[in-house]
């Protein structure tokens, strides 16, 4: 691998792909949609949005979200609203091209019911420790404010290099995987970070692989190993700036894993 990246580790590569297998390429083109989905009901959006709203502690149950989406049955407007403004996100990310503004416009969606107006797809000006929603505990301290425009802007073109170059499946999935767990880290929004960083990896993998990458239910996986997904992040330690990225293969291998879901 011969990328010129600002912020995303290439050295680990090596060490992934003895881990992640050989058959990415395939596990990925025997990907197909549901029988269920309908040309205005997509089941896999659905999950996904479902399942990383429940890894922020949304009280929607899985099963009665897709009957709300399936079936048009009716919930409470607060537990219906966040995860509806989510698989609404991921539809406008099906639609359009992976870009810095695109994300910030898919980011408005995600916090409609997060955030106010004015703080819908901006960055955030105050500081940010980041806690595991099932416990409570502090995972780490993210970006200083005065870093997170550039800490972002290093990611981002990061993505714009990788979106220019021939990149191998495994290859694909590993900086996918890798702009999450940056992203996440940065956690430049003041709420909607998981879920948007959750997107991004999907979105990235679209770019890169085509729409098949829609049905991939990494979100599924990170939800149903939800405390290994937590602890796999906490591995890097605690404050942004002394985070040891040589500790991220763990995190790194759980995207491959969601094809065994």
């Amino acid at each position: 691998m011969t990328a010129q990246l600002n912020i995303i580790p290439v050295t680990l590569f090596a060490q992934y792909l003895k881990q992640a297998g050989s058959n990415l390429e395939a596990a990925f083109n025997n990907l197909k949609d549901a029988e269920i989905s309908t040309a205005t009901f997509s089941y896999y959006i659905a999950v996904s949005a479902i399942t990383s709203s429940r890894i922020e502690g949304e009280r929607m149950e899985v099963d009665s979200y897709l009957k709300h989406k399936m079936l048009n049955l009716e919930y409470q407007p607060d537990l219906v609203q966040k995860p509806d403004d989510l698989y609404q996100a991921y539809l406008f990310a099906q639609q359009n091209q992976l870009t810095a503004a695109n994300f910030l416009a898919a980011h408005k969606l995600i916090a409609a019911h997060l955030l106010p107006a004015n703080k819908q797809g901006a960055l955030r000006m105050g500081n940010m420790v980041v806690m595991e929603h099932n416990t409570g505990r502090i995972q780490f301290e993210a970006a200083m404010p005065g870093e997170v425009a550039t800490q972002l802007d290093l990611l981002w073109a990061d993505i714009e290099t990788l979106k220019t170059l021939q990149l191998t499946h495994a290859e694909v999935f590993y900086f996918a995987a890798f702009i999450h767990l940056l992203f996440v880290c940065i956690h430049p929004f003041e709420d909607g970070n998981g879920r948007a960083g959750r997107l991004l990896e999907k979105w990235f993998i679209a770019q890169k692989l085509g729409p098949k990458a829609w049905y991939l239910q990494t979100e599924l996986n990170y939800y149903t190993n939800v405390n290994l997904y937590y602890k796999n992040l906490n591995r890097l330690g605690i404050f942004y700036n002394e985070l040891n990225y040589n500790q991220a293969i763990p995190f790194l291998l759980m995207l491959p894993n969601a094809f065994t879901v």
